[in-house]
């Protein structure tokens, strides 16, 4: 068993060594990481440039490189050529903040588990609901023990082809979480501002700011199952068709016959 371990923070996170260390266990693992930070990044791919790979020494017995690319190009160069051994699973984490809800669209860490189940490959994305202020790999250790638990799982069972499951796991002690629900996105709410300052030339420049993102917990989603205290394990399909809207839009008589070009 051979499973890419990835994210999108880079390689030098701790999630990343404490993902990377409990994975151990259940086959080899080879880690392939950003060389700086990709957060909200999205599924960035690069084209328009040479890669460079540098060996990292990271756990003991563990193959480690960072990659001057994005996390999903971190899953592609590990499947086009550049690991010689079969993989069997795309494990990407641990996020220090949770990918909830329509999150998924902008992280780094899904879209690398995304280009992982592009390729055919069982694939999980882990995050812990925290603020961020986790510093050390025993600080994911909570985190870190489930992501054991379900790669383990989802290693002995089928997962069907092109999904990922996004776990998101409550900041808190082993001991205190409340269960695992498998659940379904929730809706995130964002705070964002655009704020304007003025540089010495007095030139306007802008940064995204505003308030953390909330979100609604209802019953059922990722985030009712995080504010219970409660593992959300949910599964994502990379195809988003809105199937059920077929027909409403086919009402809709949209046709080539009878318009005019310009």
């Amino acid at each position: 068993m051979h499973i890419l371990v990835t994210n999108d923070d880079g390689v030098y996170a701790p999630g990343l060594a404490a993902l990377a260390d409990s994975l151990r266990s259940l086959g080899d693992v080879t880690v392939i990481a950003p060389d700086r930070n990709w957060s909200i990044s999205g599924h960035a791919k690069t084209f328009n440039r040479p890669l460079r790979a540098q060996s990292v020494d990271l756990l003991q017995g563990v193959p480690c490189w960072s990659l001057d690319g994005s996390p999903a190009d971190c899953v592609a160069f590990a499947f086009l050529g550049f690991l010689k051994q079969d993989i069997d699973m795309v494990v990407s984490g641990i996020n220090p903040y949770p990918n909830v809800g329509s999150d998924i669209t902008y992280s780094g860490t899904d879209t690398a588990a995304f280009e992982g189940a592009l390729f055919g490959r069982k694939a999980l994305a882990f995050s812990l609901d925290s603020n961020g202020q986790h510093t050390t790999q025993d600080s994911y250790s909570t985190a870190a023990q489930i992501a054991r638990l379900v790669a383990a799982s989802t290693l002995s069972h089928d997962l069907p082809e092109r999904v990922v499951l996004n776990i998101n796991v409550p900041d808190r002690p082993f001991s205190e979480l409340k269960g695992i629900e498998i659940t379904r996105l929730g809706k995130r709410v964002y705070h964002d501002t655009l704020v304007e300052r003025m540089d010495p030339y007095n030139k306007p420049y802008y940064w995204f700011g505003g308030d953390p993102p909330s979100g609604i917990p209802e019953e059922g989603t990722d985030i009712g199952a995080l504010d219970s205290g409660k593992v959300s394990v949910c599964p994502l399909r990379l195809d988003m068709s809105a199937v059920d809207l077929h027909q409403n839009i086919q009402s809709w008589g949209i046709q080539l016959n009878g318009f005019q070009q310009d």
